[in-house]
């Protein structure tokens, strides 16, 4: 059964796609307001959270400024699909620029109103549609296509449902009646010129992976079709299920039980391993960009909750088939491209960017490592949106940062003798003091199935990246060992579909 959801396809506008003259434009959900975010600890669930919208997690976010903000020439890198990707706070060349992306947006809304679609089909059968069909082609005052259910495109896309809508463009769900009237999710890009090449850029990499990954093995997300419509980029996919953030978030951020993380984890180490394979780096991953094929659920009854009279539901759900997809490859970068100086999202980032040592495919296996860390616990294992905090908060998990990356850092502003300069009797310190810990000390249970995934995770989170373990190594580690013959397989019957174009 195909599952509808938002926020599946998150934007393509990244800057490795722009000139390095543009500054990234903050978040207005992460990291905009340079704001402090508080661990679920049980005496302060409301004063600090981690969160992609303002809903993230069941208890409040708690902010205050910062006027030690250490702000990168490129900053954050877009957020998930759907959210605010522009801060109040720009500079004038940002103020300047968007002016004059309005003037030529509004400049083109006139010239492209009276547009017309292509002419309807001639075959009788679908000729009570041609109303629709024929429709004037509509921009919004942003450049985002104006269309509704029913409509077509291509004369092949029937519109059926809206998937969610963001910044980049929209996400809606399409009967592709040239292929048996299968259901796809068409992603189509605002008719603005920067979205246009991002969305070619990414086009060019779901063409390499479709060409090395012909039988669908390898548990990225496919590309089926791509086509320009009047000046929108539309790249249309096969049609999964929630994103494991959206459902982690609808579990009231209930963490995913030690059986479905191993089989999550194994998918995603060998979908990685296949894209570093292939000289590629994803360079964006998330629980956001990791999606279900099928995110149907079973609720189950939570005796431990009841017992503990607790004012939430006593029901949590639990997922069905956790068969996963990788997707978003809009900041994908092959190995010989130009590397921009920041990638990654804030709470997955590695300390090489942080320190802009460079980066390369080892920053992948650092965000899978704090990915698995958030499916374990439910929250994130770096909840910060600063630099220095974030630096203080790994030395205070991992252990301390290695000398040889201090004294290569350009970074030197956040150290002096060797070490972090952090003031422990502020606001800020005392809560990195209580709420970060030593990383085994977040184990629920000491088995050794837990034991062994919190041995995987450290691997994964080692500072020197020449040292990180790679995902070829991963593989091979003894967590895997209690996957089931079927699970191994990497495959599954629900992905089973015909992608050709």
């Amino acid at each position: 059964m195909l599952m509808h959801h938002c926020k599946r396809y998150r934007s393509p506008e990244q800057e490795p796609y722009m000139s390095h003259r543009w500054k990234r434009r903050r978040s207005r959900s992460r990291e905009h307001h340079e704001g402090r975010t508080r661990y679920p600890t049980r005496r302060d669930l409301s004063r600090r959270s981690r969160s992609r919208s303002q809903d993230r997690i069941p208890y409040q976010r708690g902010y205050r400024d910062k006027t030690d903000s250490d702000v990168y020439r490129f900053e954050e890198r877009s957020p998930s699909f759907g959210e605010d990707y522009y801060s109040t706070r720009r500079s004038r060349h940002h103020r300047r620029s968007r002016d004059r992306e309005r003037h030529r947006t509004r400049k083109h809304q006139h010239r492209c109103r009276k547009r017309r679609t292509r002419s309807c089909s001639s075959t009788s059968s679908r000729s009570q549609q041609s109303n629709k069909r024929s429709r004037s082609v509509e921009d919004d005052k942003e450049g985002h296509l104006v269309c509704r259910i029913g409509d077509w495109l291509q004369e092949r896309y029937e519109i059926v449902g809206s998937l969610g809508e963001g910044t980049f463009g929209k996400v809606v769900e399409c009967v592709d009646h040239a292929r048996g009237n299968s259901l796809v999710a068409l992603k189509i890009i605002r008719n603005v010129g920067k979205y246009r090449e991002a969305a070619r850029l990414e086009i060019n990499v779901l063409k390499k992976i479709k060409e090395k990954d012909k039988e669908n093995k390898h548990l990225c997300v496919l590309m089926s079709d791509w086509f320009n419509f009047h000046g929108h980029m539309c790249i249309a996919f096969e049609l999964l299920g929630k994103n494991t953030f959206e459902f982690l978030k609808e579990n009231n951020f209930q963490p995913y039980n030690l059986s479905q993380i191993r089989h999550m984890a194994y998918q995603l180490c060998h979908a990685l391993k296949f894209l570093h394979d292939n000289q590629l780096t994803h360079t964006d991953l998330k629980p956001e960009n990791i999606l279900f094929v099928n995110s149907e659920f079973d609720m189950l009854y939570n005796e431990k909750k009841a017992s503990l009279l607790c004012l939430q539901s006593c029901e949590e759900r639990s997922i069905r088939n956790t068969w996963i997809r990788v997707a978003d490859f809009g900041s994908a970068t092959f190995d010989h491209e130009h590397h921009t100086t920041i990638v990654a999202t804030r709470h997955y980032r590695p300390p090489e960017v942080i320190l802009e040592l460079g980066w390369a495919q080892p920053c992948d296996v650092w965000s899978i490592g704090c990915i698995l860390f958030e499916y374990y616990r439910g929250f994130t294992l770096f909840q910060t949106h600063e630099n220095r905090e974030h630096l203080v908060m790994m030395e205070k998990i991992l252990g301390p940062i290695p000398q040889h990356m201090i004294r290569k850092t350009r970074k030197q502003k956040y150290f002096h003798k060797g070490g972090l300069v952090w003031d422990e009797n502020t606001s800020d310190g005392r809560y990195v003091q209580e709420n970060c810990k030593p990383l085994q000390t977040y184990m629920l249970h000491d088995f050794t199935e837990h034991i062994q995934l919190f041995h995987l995770m450290r691997q994964m989170l080692e500072f020197d990246p020449a040292q990180r373990v790679t995902f070829a190594e991963a593989l091979h580690h003894p967590f895997f060992a209690g996957l089931s013959p079927e699970e191994r397989r990497l495959s599954c019957r629900d992905s089973s579909r015909d992608l050709s174009r």
